[in-house]
């Protein structure tokens, strides 16, 4: 297995949609890398995501909207025997793809992912980071602007991303810590700040706990998805 995981092909996957301000940055963090492709899955993008991503020679394919399900189409059309999957507004730093070989080499690893930094200033995102952190390595809960990856084997193992509005990543975790370990990676990738700056930090990580709390209590995902989608905590 170390043998086949040691030279593996590692396919990203990034699910996008209206990323054009995005898109290019990702895709260039891949580059450099050796035995990979990158696969952008668009899910209906009226901006120019599309035509700057083909211009990049990566493979573009498109698929129905929602983050689970774009996810699960790239991986299907993904070569690789690692999968990585890449949020459009997250960069991965120099060496990532030797750094997650050498980590689903440890044994009883089935998937990992890395430390968080947010792009941006704010005293108050610094906590953020912490808590992420904290959470991913004690609790072995990242979820998905971590950069996820894993083995496109067990992907298959366990029935891939539940289709789900929301959530999908938090699930994922939750049938991985099932079959083995989750390793984290202690070098960063870096992603936007854009949603903790658009609602407020504290607003963002409250909305973020109930979320949690409201799922973990059995609270449909399409319930709240609308919940998210309305900003229906907008007292909080």
């Amino acid at each position: 297995m170390s043998k086949s995981i040691d030279a593996a092909k590692i396919s990203i996957i990034i699910p996008a949609i209206n990323e054009a301000g995005n898109i290019q940055k990702a895709i260039a963090t891949t580059q450099g890398s050796i035995n990979i492709e990158v696969i952008v899955v668009d899910g209906g993008s009226s901006d120019d995501t599309v035509a700057i991503a083909q211009s990049l020679n990566v493979k573009v394919i498109s698929s129905s909207p929602g983050r689970a399900v774009q996810m699960n189409a790239g991986a299907v059309a993904a070569s690789g025997d690692i999968l990585l999957f890449l949020h459009a507004d997250t960069r991965l730093p120099t060496g990532f793809d030797e750094m997650i070989r050498t980590a689903l080499q440890q044994p009883g690893t089935v998937a990992g992912a890395f430390k968080l930094r947010i792009d941006a200033s704010l005293l108050s995102l610094r906590w953020v980071e912490w808590g992420v952190n904290v959470r991913s390595h004690f609790y072995q809960m990242p979820y998905g602007d971590q950069a996820i990856f894993l083995t496109k084997e067990v992907f298959q193992q366990i029935g891939g991303f539940p289709e789900l509005p929301i959530m999908e990543d938090f699930e994922l975790m939750r049938r991985l810590k099932g079959i083995g370990h989750i390793v984290i990676i202690s070098t960063p990738v870096v992603t936007s700040a854009r949603r903790w700056l658009q609602k407020g930090v504290l607003k963002t990580t409250l909305l973020n706990q109930i979320v949690i709390i409201a799922y973990l209590l059995a609270v449909s995902p399409e319930r709240i998805c609308s919940w998210y989608r309305r900003e229906k905590f907008k007292r909080l």
